[in-house]
């Protein structure tokens, strides 16, 4: 157990209000909240021409989340969302963190601030450098700070010393240069935050349909008779899903909801982009809530399953496409014995469900084959993730509900172009084709063994077996597990980098020596030497199309990514085949790399100026599954969750507030929940709390369980909520200490931030 340090957000809380939470999502309150954060943090006139140009055809994409934009009509002045603006908001913020705040402040006293104090203190203007042994940032140079990177870089007895990590803000253009050069550098320590959310998904996926993404579009939710959002919020998270799922329910489609808590978004909504029903009762959306249980979801799934062959066997042909099953996949027989070895008496307890609730679910989907199923980190992010996604690809397997319109799988993303980052090579377990091609195109020899991912990467730093962490946006700190551990390990290293907007936490746990790198906002104009320059991302469901900033940088001494991943590895790498400086003086000079190395980006240029951008193939969409190990698309067997918990222990998640995207924190309140003001509270079932003889906002010390190790927090308040027994959720970074580095998923090793065994103490009041 490791001591707590300034790696934690600091134990004092902000004085709590707790409000009824409200019916429905979005709406008035919605709107004027957003403009609220947007007019204090930028002022009226420039906020408004924020937002004018936000997710628009000609604007640049939203810093937020990956949900896709329409491919025809976009809103004139609403295509965003509440947490959209916010995200804006806080990039375009008139606070800055000049030079003179970082002689002000100390690095001491900044880890004194919560993660919402740091983050409000604005963008960050000038590199700055912290020399080993100081407690002072100071202002350096660009060419200074390059050459203390190289120098490291270069000084280190392998490259498999160096860990470059990068977060999903990054433009392609800037991922496949970053990607370049550390392989160029000679490693493939590449790990990235998909290792920590959708990794799951992508493994699942692959090995199951061939691709590692979802194979529906955004217009497949008009034609859609079913959609199952599973482990998800998306009023919070993504919250222009919640149209996508209007239009299901308009087009006289159903939505099945499973979450071990009911989220207000899910439940009803008042579109903000129709101003005559801002006053009405909203859209109700969820048909039918199945509260299951944390890490419940295979068994749930396998009483749901068993429950189709039952009524298969009935009455044969009425509910398995027998053409599908023949012709497109494969391991039918192996996967129905499998199922008959389960009962539904031995899964149901695990499920926390009424059977009379499943056997309404099956009602939906045996009676429809147009099925979309949607899911997030409430799936991917248990020690049986990978098994959670294959049993929803059973599902669809079964109906034949792939490469139809309406129907097939959704991973909703989380940053904006974490899925492009993967398409452009960040990833640390490559393809050799991919490979290949780069050393075709480039003339180098591509290291060829796998490298760190998250996990392995803090392992490594924590063992001093890697020296050099270098960001490329991003608050590792903030957003990884076991918060002592990654510290620990992070002031390991002789030399931490991190390009960044704005402060964070990561900025202050540090190196023997540390480095702050300002880069571009998505909103600000990026002027390189051929003139004005665009990048392009990828939505979550394969669009790639353009990004260009309007705004006036608001430093003088800002790079963009792309010319700082130029100008480190020009001065790093002495005998690269690569004209640095050519490629980040013309971006479209990048994407004709790209087109010459990566599938499906012919023409690239000519097509992403097209607006709306273009679609990138998907073979599962196609219903082609030749990418997989068989050739067919694969069923498989999976096993339910195998935690045993003791009577006085819980099943704990970490989840989001409302005013929170990721570790970026732009307010205290979650307002859905009826939280207001405070972020250090579990959540709990009354009748556990009764159990354990806690009230209302009791203070109490969290433990968690793994294996002969025990982790603790402190200082969180009691709220009693709708959530299964021996269940309960508290938000992130602030519990991830709680977080074992070593508790990962089976295949994809994501963290298990979602089944953390844990024991609640009530703290002993002060004499």
């Amino acid at each position: 157990m490791f001591k707590k340090t300034d790696a934690q957000p600091p134990e004092k809380l902000t004085g709590i209000e707790l409000t009824e939470i409200p019916k429905s999502a979005v709406g008035v309150k919605a709107i004027k909240t957003a403009l609220n954060h947007v007019t204090k943090e930028t002022g009226v006139l420039k906020g408004i021409s924020l937002l004018k140009k936000m997710n628009q055809k000609d604007g640049f994409d939203c810093p937020g989340c990956a949900w896709p934009d329409p491919d025809e009509k976009r809103a004139f002045l609403a295509e965003y969302c509440e947490n959209g603006a916010k995200a804006i908001a806080e990039e375009a913020t008139k606070n800055l963190v000049t030079p003179l705040f970082f002689s002000t402040y100390s690095v001491e006293k900044l880890s004194k601030l919560s993660d919402y104090e740091i983050g409000k203190k604005g963008r960050i203007t000038n590199p700055v450098y912290l020399p080993e042994g100081a407690n002072h940032y100071k202002e350096i140079s660009w060419q200074e700070a390059f050459s203390i990177i190289a120098d490291e870089l270069n000084s280190l007895d392998s490259p498999d010393e160096a860990i470059f990590y990068t977060s999903g803000r990054t433009s392609n253009e800037a991922a496949y240069l970053y990607q370049l050069f550390v392989r160029q550098f000679g490693t493939n320590n590449l790990p990235d935050c998909s290792n920590m959310c959708h990794e799951s998904s992508g493994v699942a996926l692959t090995e199951t349909l061939g691709i590692g993404k979802g194979s529906v579009t955004l217009d497949d939710f008009n034609h859609a008779d079913l959609v199952m959002v599973i482990g998800q919020n998306p009023g919070t998270n993504h919250p222009r899903m919640l149209t996508a799922l209007g239009e299901t329910k308009k087009n006289g489609g159903k939505i099945i909801t499973i979450n071990p808590l009911p989220e207000v978004g899910l439940i009803n909504y008042i579109d903000p982009q129709k101003p005559l029903k801002w006053f009405g009762k909203g859209q109700d959306l969820t048909d039918l809530f199945l509260q299951v249980k944390i890490n419940g979801d295979v068994a749930l799934l396998k009483i749901i399953l068993k429950l189709m062959k039952q009524r298969e066997e009935e009455n044969p042909g009425s509910v398995f496409n027998h053409q599908f099953i023949q012709e497109k996949t494969k391991g039918l027989d192996r996967f129905l014995e499998d199922l008959d070895t389960y009962t539904i008496e031995y899964l149901l307890p695990q499920t926390g469900l009424e059977l009379a609730v499943i056997e309404k679910a099956v009602d939906l989907i045996v009676n429809n084959e147009k099925i979309i199923i949607c899911w997030a980190m409430g799936l991917t992010q248990h020690k049986n993730a990978v098994d959670n996604i294959r049993e929803l690809v059973n599902i669809l397997l079964l109906k034949g509900s792939i490469g139809k319109k309406g129907a097939g799988t959704c991973p909703v993303r989380g940053h904006s172009n974490v899925q492009g980052d993967r398409t452009m090579g960040i990833w640390e377990k490559p393809k050799h084709e991919f490979l290949d091609a780069l050393e075709e195109e480039f003339k180098f020899k591509s290291p060829r063994k796998h490298g760190y991912d998250v996990v392995n990467a803090i392992e490594a730093m924590y063992h001093k077996k890697a020296k050099v962490f270098f960001g490329l946006g991003g608050n590792f700190i903030s957003a990884t597990p076991d918060t002592e551990y990654t510290a620990k390990a992070l002031k390991n290293c002789d030399l931490t980098v991190h390009v960044s907007t704005k402060l964070n936490r990561s900025h202050l746990i540090h190196g023997k020596k540390a480095l702050i790198l300002p880069c571009l906002g998505r909103s600000e104009k990026d002027f390189q030497i051929s003139g004005e320059q665009f990048v392009s991302v990828e939505n979550s469901m394969g669009v790639v199309h353009s990004s260009k900033g309007h705004l006036k940088p608001c430093g003088e001494y800002l790079l963009s990514e792309v010319a700082i991943v130029a100008g480190l590895a020009k001065i790093t790498l002495k005998k690269s085949s690569v004209n640095w400086v050519e490629l980040a003086s013309n971006y479209d000079l990048i994407r004709d790399k790209i087109e010459a190395t990566i599938p499906g980006f012919e023409n690239y240029n000519t097509r992403v100026r097209e607006k709306g951008g273009f679609y990138l193939p998907n073979n599962a969409r196609e219903n082609n599954f030749d990418n997989t190990l068989t050739g067919k698309a694969n069923f498989s067997i999976n096993k339910p969750s195998g935690i045993k918990l003791d009577e006085n222990q819980y099943l704990m998640m970490t989840i989001r507030t409302h005013d929170q995207y990721n570790t970026t924190i732009y307010g205290l309140n979650d307002r859905y929940r009826g939280v207001l003001n405070e972020r250090r509270v579990i959540f709990m079932n009354k009748d556990d709390m009764q159990k354990e003889g806690l009230k209302k906002l009791d203070l109490v010390n969290i433990t968690s369980h793994f294996k002969d190790e025990v982790r603790i927090v402190n200082g969180f308040l009691v709220i009693p909520y709708d959530i299964p027994k021996q269940c309960t959720a508290t938000y992130f970074p602030e519990a991830n200490a709680l977080v074992p580095i070593k508790s990962t998923a089976d295949l994809s090793n994501t963290p298990t931030s979602k089944t953390i065994i844990v024991t609640v103490k009530k703290q002993k009041k002060q004499a």
